[in-house]
């Protein structure tokens, strides 16, 4: 009997007749709640999109409104296969470097002079191209700069389809991570790019070229304005050409940038203002 009472019990808290209640509450009493939640969370929807919408208000499309800026930008070098910084080959071995030349055949055909003409201004060298807004009124899309491929000259790939590398002359690209905003020197000193051997290899490395002249950054690729507001950037480049590099062993090589108003990165970050990598050339097998 106990049995049949309890669950008639549950039977009658499930649905009373007598009562005409569901789960304890009548129709007008679950109408209540489900309304009172209905506009509970409509009220909780319309706050949180008012709040993202003024916040939205507060942000430009075309520049972080807030930027964690590196005092130092960080370097990197071209070709990079893999997550190594390792350029290994054997000049006798094609397969070993043709990879080498095609990560830098990819890198290198947005900047064709052709494309280029097409798409970037002719600039004026040696001074910051400035393009700033007139108060509200936002100067956008924003122009850049011609960076043709034909100044990196031996390094090009035009003449010397395989960089150097098929005669153990290799040409290495380095890159100086984009900063919006940064202006990389100042009193008219373009940044440059310095390389050589870490110690114990510095009599390993040999004679070395550097494209365009000196390894410099010219003033007119900065400011950077951002990939929204450039559309067309093209980010300049520097070669350098290893012409007598010792074959057949390891040579560790560091690369710095040079200027007068960015501080020198500190060994707590390889990667800020400098990269370093390992370059081995073989001959033999």
């Amino acid at each position: 009997m106990a049995k049949d009472g309890e669950k008639s019990g549950w039977k009658e808290y499930i649905w009373n007749p007598r009562t005409r209640e569901f789960l304890g509450r009548t129709a007008s009493s679950w109408g209540l709640i489900l309304l009172f939640y209905l506009v509970f969370y409509i009220f909780l929807a319309g706050l949180f999109t008012l709040t993202m919408y003024v916040m939205l208000q507060t942000l430009d499309d075309h520049k972080p409104t807030w930027q964690d800026r590196l005092a130092t930008p960080g370097m990197v070098i071209r070709p990079k296969t893999d997550e190594t910084y390792e350029i290994v080959y054997n000049v006798e071995k094609t397969e070993s470097w043709d990879m080498y030349t095609q990560a830098l055949d990819n890198l290198l055909s947005p900047y064709n002079n052709s494309v280029q003409a097409e798409k970037n201004n002719d600039c004026v060298p040696d001074q910051y191209f400035l393009q700033e807004d007139s108060g509200d009124v936002k100067n956008n899309p924003k122009r850049s700069c011609q960076f043709n491929r034909t100044m990196l000259e031996l390094c090009s790939g035009i003449r010397d389809h395989y960089y150097g590398y098929q005669d153990g002359k290799p040409c290495i690209i380095i890159k100086l991570n984009r900063v919006i905003g940064m202006l990389p020197s100042k009193d008219g000193h373009a940044p440059f790019v310095t390389c050589g051997a870490k110690k114990e290899d510095s009599d390993k490395i040999g004679e070395l070229l550097y494209f365009p002249p000196n390894g410099t950054f010219n003033l007119m690729y900065y400011p950077y304005y951002g990939k929204k507001a450039q559309v067309n950037y093209s980010q300049p480049l520097v070669a350098i050409k290893f012409l007598n590099i010792t074959a057949n062993q390891d040579v560790n090589i560091e690369c710095r940038i040079n200027a007068n108003n960015i501080p020198i990165g500190s060994d707590r970050d390889k990667f800020s203002g400098r990269v370093s990598f390992k370059l081995r050339i073989n001959t033999i097998d």
